[in-house]
C-alpha cells in the first residue's frame, strides 16, 4: 500500500492510495494531475468523493471519459452527478481488498463524509492539520460533533485532508494557545516542509490531538483563549467551538 497526494489548483490535494497496480482516487477537483499520472502507470481503480463542493468533484466527468465505468462513491446528495454508489454513515466497502468505513461528519456541508481505509482518514474539508473546515451549511455542534468522532479513531491513523492549510492554520493555533510546545513543534515542523517544498500531511490524529485547537475545546488553555476572546467564559464545549471558528474566519496573521 503506498499514499501520495497529487497537488491540484492553488492547495488542494488529491489522495491517491495505491496496491502495487491499482489505485483509489480521493476528492479529484482536477482531472489534470490524475490523468498526468495515468502516463507514469496510474491506475485507477474507484473514485470516493467526502463531498458535493467543485474542488473535490469536478475532475469526475472528464475521468470517466478516460475511464468508463470507474466506480464513483460519494454521498446521497443530487449535487454530486455521476456517482454510481451513494454512502453514508455506516457504509463499509471492499476496495482493491481493503475494509473502507464510511464516516458521517456533517458542519462543512450537510452531506460531507469520510472515508477510513486501512488507517488512512479521508476527511475533505471537514478536519485540517491544525483546523478544521468552514461552516456553510452546518453547526457549531454538528462541526464538533463531527469532529470529536474523527478525533476517536486510533491515534496513529493518518490524517489526509483536502487541503494544504497547516502553516496558515498554525498562525491561529499559536495565537489560541501559545504555550503549547507540541504546537510550536509542529509549526516548526510544516515550516520546513514547505521549504522544502513537501506537503505537511498526512499528519496523524496523535498529532492533531496534541495541537489542533479545534479539537481541544476541552483544555482549559483553549477555553481561556475562547473567554477573553468572547468577554466572558463560554458556557460549554459547542460555545468554545463556535467562538474559535468565528475567530478563525476572520484572523489575519
Amino acid at each position: 500500500m503506498r499514499l501520495s497526494a497529487l497537488p491540484a489548483f492553488e492547495d488542494n490535494y488529491i489522495w491517491v492510495l495505491r496496491d502495487a497496480r491499482r489505485a483509489l482516487l480521493v476528492d479529484p477537483g482536477d482531472a489534470s494531475p490524475v490523468l498526468a499520472a495515468a502516463r507514469d502507470g496510474l491506475e485507477p481503480a474507484a473514485i470516493l468523493l467526502t463531498h458535493h463542493h467543485p474542488d473535490h468533484c469536478a475532475g469526475v466527468p472528464a475521468l470517466l471519459e478516460r475511464w468508463p465505468g470507474l466506480p464513483v462513491y460519494a454521498p446521497d446528495d443530487a449535487r454530486i452527478e455521476l456517482a454510481s454508489e451513494r454512502v453514508g454513515d455506516g457504509t463499509r466497502l471492499q476496495l482493491l481488498g481493503w475494509q473502507a468505513q464510511v464516516l458521517a461528519v456533517p458542519g462543512h456541508t450537510r452531506s460531507h463524509v469520510a472515508y477510513v481505509v486501512e488507517g488512512h482518514l479521508f476527511c475533505g474539508d471537514t478536519l485540517f492539520s491544525l483546523g478544521c473546515g468552514r461552516l456553510f451549511e452546518g453547526t457549531p455542534a454538528q462541526m464538533l460533533g463531527s469532529l470529536q468522532r474523527l478525533a476517536a479513531l486510533p491515534g496513529d491513523t493518518r490524517v489526509c485532508c483536502g487541503h494544504e492549510y497547516t502553516l496558515a492554520n498554525a498562525g491561529f493555533a499559536c495565537e489560541v494557545e501559545p504555550g503549547n510546545p507540541a504546537l510550536a513543534a509542529r509549526r516548526a515542523e510544516a515550516v520546513q516542509q514547505r521549504a522544502s517544498g513537501v506537503p505537511t500531511l498526512p499528519t496523524t490524529l496523535d498529532d492533531e490531538r496534541a495541537c489542533n485547537p479545534f479539537l481541544r475545546c476541552a483544555v482549559p488553555a483553549v477555553r481561556e483563549a475562547a473567554a477573553r476572546h468572547l468577554g466572558r467564559a463560554p458556557a460549554d464545549e459547542v460555545e468554545t467551538f463556535a467562538v474559535l471558528r468565528g475567530w478563525k474566519d476572520g484572523f489575519r496573521a
